[in-house]
């Protein structure tokens, strides 16, 4: 049994998070101590044991230590699982960092597999569904991945009730990934939303948005608005809004941005933060945004061969993310810069095979 310390660096659920993907992919037992040690709610939190039981589902897995607050769990897992599957945070939490922790499973099983999750779709601390849908999925295909998600219904705090669906092909083995050449940007484009709140918010977020990137010399942008009322199926069962921006790459590569409305925070304020963040980051002259870093690294420490990733800001979580997978899988993987700068991680993927296909 390979044991991991949840205090890790970042000492978040991401730890746990990565630690049962690879765990569920590679079939090793491990054993995760120190659960959330650096959170203020220190130990396992809603979000984070049902990423864990969905893992467990999806392989037939025995575990151990699955509570509310425990601070040690362990995963053994069986060979993955085909078929549909359902998973119902019961809160908020991110429906995103649920499928963090599911979809290399998901990829590596012997057939399709369709997982419905209930939770929150767009949160303040964890990527919203649609970054995964325009950013990680496009990005991930590159490497050999059949996959979509669908936004059933949006969800935001404090009920949630989102609802997405994920579907995966099984894949033999993933290619390596060369994201390094930035080119030029040729398009962005993105999406300001709502749910149960006056239709002039979407259009102040757009409107501001679109003026920051064209005041920076971009002036193809296109922002949709979807502003939805009670009688939409998507419509979220709480209030809430926010903004989704992309930047279309010469070379292929997709970069982004979101932000979030909160109480009291006027719609221009989180329509230009967000394009600052965006412009930020193709100053930086790297093809992958920081939060597509961290999450890339589980796949390419799979992959056959070399990955080369150019990110625009190296984050904690990129860090936290290359130690559990040297420490699961053994990746090799080296890093040139330092954190909170534009880096180039070089990583050597384990080759992983599907077995059951």
């Amino acid at each position: 049994m390979i044991v991991v310390p949840g205090d890790l660096l970042e000492g978040g659920g991401q730890i746990l998070r990565v630690s049962a993907a690879f765990s569920a992919v590679t079939g090793k037992a491990i054993r995760v101590t120190n659960v959330r040690a650096k959170r203020s709610n220190p130990g396992l939190r809603a979000q984070h044991l049902n990423a864990v039981q969905a893992v467990a589902k999806l392989t037939g897995a025995r575990t151990a230590g699955l509570q509310i607050r425990s601070k040690e769990v362990e995963i053994a897992p069986g060979p993955p699982k085909a078929g549909n599957f359902q998973v119902d945070v019961g809160t908020a939490g991110s429906t995103s960092l649920v499928l963090q922790a599911l979809m290399p499973a998901m990829a590596f099983a012997p057939g399709k597999v369709l997982v419905e999750v209930k939770g929150g779709t767009n949160n303040p601390q964890a990527p919203a569904i649609d970054f995964l849908q325009n950013v990680l999925l496009k990005t991930l295909s590159r490497m050999g991945l059949k996959a979509s998600i669908e936004l059933i219904r949006r969800g935001f705090y404090p009920r949630g009730q989102g609802i997405v669906r994920a579907s995966t092909e099984p894949v033999k083995a993933l290619s390596p990934l060369k994201l390094t050449d930035f080119g030029h940007v040729t398009k962005i484009h993105g999406l300001s939303y709502s749910s149960r709140l006056p239709p002039h918010i979407v259009t102040r977020m757009a409107k501001t948005a679109e003026q920051t990137l064209r005041e920076a010399s971009y002036q193809n942008v296109e922002i949709e608005l979807e502003c939805l009322g009670p009688g939409d199926r998507r419509c979220a069962v709480n209030p809430g809004c926010g903004i989704i921006l992309f930047a279309e790459l010469s070379s292929g590569a997709v970069m982004g941005a979101d932000g979030l409305g909160e109480v009291g925070k006027p719609a221009e304020r989180v329509g230009k933060e967000t394009a600052l963040d965006l412009l930020k980051q193709l100053r930086s002259g790297a093809p992958v945004d920081k939060h597509l870093g961290d999450q890339l690294i589980v796949w390419a420490s799979l992959a056959g061969g070399e990955s080369i990733l150019r990110v625009s800001e190296l984050t904690l979580h990129t860090l936290t993310c290359v130690e559990v997978s040297q420490r699961i899988v053994g990746a090799k993987i080296e890093i040139k810069g330092e954190m909170g700068s534009p880096s180039t991680i070089m990583c050597q993927g384990v080759g992983l095979t599907n077995r059951w296909i």
